[in-house]
């Protein structure tokens, strides 16, 4: 386990080690979850179905869209009959 120190500045803001972000590949307009347990915080960097789908992220939102149209068709089909 690894242990960095954080300053935090007017307005509660705190800067993420540059190390913590490239290890957790964090960039500049991500959304990081904090987790609050009494008295410790946790910071997560969510994973995203995007991010899940790698490299081919756009030809997998692609099927993924076509999957769900698909479906729509056959349960309009299955209420009609």
């Amino acid at each position: 386990m690894e242990r960095y120190r954080a300053k935090v500045y007017k307005k509660g803001i705190i800067v993420i080690p540059k190390e913590v972000r490239e290890k957790l590949g964090i960039k500049e307009g991500d959304v990081i979850e904090l987790v609050v347990d009494i008295d410790k915080i946790t910071l997560n960097k969510p994973v995203t179905l995007l991010d899940l789908f790698g490299i081919d992220g756009d030809k997998a939102t692609e099927v993924a869209k076509e999957i769900v149209k698909e479906r729509r068709k056959e349960v309009e089909m299955e209420i009609r009959s």
